[in-house]
């Protein structure tokens, strides 16, 4: 049982350093975030909401799966084009589930009566509009910031 809880331990330590290191594992959180907090204003269905929990955690595991991939390459010093083909294609990976994670958004969010109740909250709690813009510069900062891989010329 110890080994088993051991297992979540690591598996948490992973989605931190992904989150500390990670440029892109930032921005999908970031994503994820934003959309979770404007789905009420949708009405979404159980299987509807089920599907965009699915997709997001789809990009979001791709994502760490490719920033493993990349690390694992780079190990290796010299990367050689068979090395850099399967970052290329775990990059790809990622791509073709975040496209496809963008059609479906819009196809089950594209609801201009939930836009307008969005705008009419915030016409009616301006404190939340500023609470989001606070969020919005933290989020971009968050994601944006130089430490990690990025700083070191490792990506």
């Amino acid at each position: 049982m110890k080994k088993f809880m051991r297992g979540f331990v690591y598996a948490f330590r992973g989605l931190i350093t992904c989150a500390k290191e990670e440029r892109n594992f930032r921005f999908h959180l970031a994503v994820a975030f934003h959309l979770f907090v404007y789905l009420p204003f949708f009405g979404l269905t159980r299987g509807e909401f089920c599907l965009i929990v699915v997709l997001c955690a789809l990009v979001i595991s791709l994502e760490a799966v490719n920033s493993a991939i990349e690390r694992a390459v780079d190990c290796t010093g010299e990367i050689s084009p068979r090395a850099g083909g399967a970052k290329d294609m775990a990059a790809g990976a990622v791509l073709v589930a975040a496209a496809a994670a963008a059609v479906c958004g819009v196809a089950l969010l594209f609801r201009p009566e939930a836009f307008a109740g969005i705008l009419r909250f915030f016409a009616r709690f301006p404190a939340a509009a500023l609470l989001q813009a606070i969020a919005a510069v933290w989020w971009f900062g968050f994601i944006f910031r130089g430490k990690g891989k990025e700083e070191k010329g490792d990506k």
